[in-house]
Formats: structure tokens, C-alpha cells, sequence
């Protein structure tokens, strides 16, 4: 079965970084496209980045909020997704999930401090 399992979540102050990571397992991972969602409190989850298949070409997308600040990547022999976060603000404050399809992990809780 399909799993994923997040890691790298954290206390980080104004400004600082963070890299989450998402380990798969259950399914040929390089032929899938994977995701970033996050949940801030009293917010709907949103998309935050994502990474195409190999046979897209590892396409890259982000949303407008994140874009050059956060930094998505993908190792295909470690099964792994990454996403490097710079420049945090307090309101990334969130709940962060790995997605594939209609599959989530079981999520990292990332806190930014004023």
C-alpha cells in the first residue's frame, strides 16, 4: 500500500529555514508527479509546491506565495521528496503534508515564531 512519511518539521524564528523531507514507499516512485500541501490554523489545506515524474521531465510548480522562497526536489533512488524552505514567515505556520494522488502523509507540524 501507498505511504508516505514526513519528517523535518519544527520551531523555526522569523526569517530562518526548514527542509522537510517525505519518504514513499508502496508504489514506483519516479513515475509518479508528488506534492506539497499545508493547513495553517482556521485555514483550508492549500497547495505549495510540486514536482513532476520522470517522464514529465520533473516538471516544477509553486505557488505564487512560496515562489522564491521555497525550493522542491526529488531523489528517485531514495524514494524521497524534499521541500526546502527559506525565508519563513509566522504565517507559514502549518500543518504540512507529502501528496501523491489522493494520498497524504501523516504530517509535520511547522511553527514560525515572530
Amino acid at each position: 500500500q501507498v505511504e508516505l512519511v514526513e519528517s523535518g518539521g519544527g520551531l523555526v524564528q522569523d526569517g530562518g529555514s526548514l527542509t522537510l523531507s517525505c519518504v514513499a514507499s508502496g508504489f514506483t516512485f519516479s513515475e509518479y508527479s508528488m506534492k506539497w500541501y499545508r493547513q495553517a490554523p482556521g485555514k483550508e489545506r492549500e497547495f505549495v509546491a510540486g514536482i513532476g515524474s520522470r517522464g514529465s521531465g520533473h516538471s516544477i510548480f509553486y505557488a505564487d506565495s512560496v515562489k522564491g522562497r521555497f525550493t522542491i526536489s526529488r531523489d528517485n533512488a531514495k524514494n524521497t521528496v524534499y521541500l526546502h524552505m527559506n525565508s519563513l514567515r509566522p504565517e507559514g505556520t502549518a500543518i504540512s503534508y507529502c501528496n501523491r494522488n489522493v494520498y497524504y502523509g501523516q504530517r509535520t507540524q511547522v511553527t514560525v515564531s515572530s
